[in-house]
């Protein structure tokens, strides 16, 4: 597990024990943008502070370039090499959707307010033992005083979206209950076809593919399966029907349809899927409509 995310493993706990209970009732009044870079206004005694560095800015608010490089050096001293290119953008990208959640649960009226802070804070001592502890891991793990509650106060209201979206997944959808046979190479799935054209079971011919199991992937809602084409097949089919033979990144899949269901309760693990996948199309989505600019090389 990588230790650029250690801050949400410890916080975790917390920030889901908060979000599962009472959700706190949003403010009457419009939520004003939370600054990490709040600071007085010059006067003419005193000179205007040097702007912090960035590493980007989300529709006009700040990711500090110092909190960047804090993240960066969790997830260095994780992977144990020097850090390639696509893993400073993750890094970043990882930042940056965190805002953009945050963002958004500020527009929906959910505001981390100092009480908020102050339980989740005092929970996180709680878990550790003492105020002393929690300080001895935030100096250990590259976090000021600052930069830890800040990124405290994003997590709390990022992990409050997140379960906005994840609460509009249904909890029934419709399914189908499917088998495949999945082969590794074309020649094998030309001649597993012409099988099954010529009325050989398919049950059978699945069985000597996957002895264990025989195919069956049980039931599964529209959007569950890796692939899209895996997807489109499959509701595609009435019960007994097979697919063509269909080439994805993990080899050819021939699937057959043994029930249909138009509204049936969705098991947990595919439920949690559906969740995630909701969470990253949003991030998609809102990013496609925000002014993300990045300092960063």
């Amino acid at each position: 597990m990588r230790k650029h995310c250690v801050f949400l493993i410890l916080v975790a706990a917390v920030v889901l024990a908060g979000c599962s209970r009472e959700t706190p009732a949003p403010s009457a009044s419009p939520p004003p943008t939370t600054s990490i870079m709040a600071s007085s206004a010059p006067t003419q005694s005193q000179p205007s502070p040097t702007p912090a560095p960035l590493a980007a800015t989300v529709n006009g608010e700040a990711i500090l370039l110092s909190d960047y490089q804090a993240e960066l050096s969790r997830y260095q001293a994780d992977v144990g090499t020097e850090l390639a290119t696509e893993d400073q953008q993750r890094v970043l990208n990882e930042l940056i959707d965190q805002l953009l959640l945050a963002q958004a649960a500020a527009e929906a009226g959910f505001v981390v307010d100092e009480t908020i802070l102050q339980e989740r804070y005092a929970g996180l001592v709680s878990q550790l033992g003492s105020d002393q502890a929690l300080r001895d891991w935030m100096d250990a793990n590259a976090y000021t005083e600052e930069s830890f509650r800040r990124t405290l106060a994003r997590s709390v209201a990022a992990a409050w979206m997140r379960d906005q979206i994840a609460a509009e997944v249904p909890t029934a959808l419709e399914q189908v209950h499917i088998r495949q046979i999945l082969l590794y190479n074309s020649e094998e799935a030309d001649r597993v076809i012409a099988q099954l054209q010529s009325g050989e079971d398919f049950a059978d011919l699945a069985a000597l593919n996957d002895p264990a199991a025989g195919g069956d992937l049980g039931w599964v809602p529209r959007g569950y399966l890796l692939d899209a084409k895996l997807d489109e097949a499959a509701f595609s089919l009435q019960p007994g029907e097979f697919s063509a033979v269909i080439q994805t990144s993990a080899g050819y899949h021939i699937l057959q349809v043994l029930e249909r269901e138009p509204l049936l309760p969705l098991e947990f693990d595919a439920r949690l899927v559906l969740q995630r996948r909701a969470v990253q199309d949003w991030l998609v989505a809102r990013r496609s409509q925000s002014q993300i600019q990045v300092f960063t090389p």
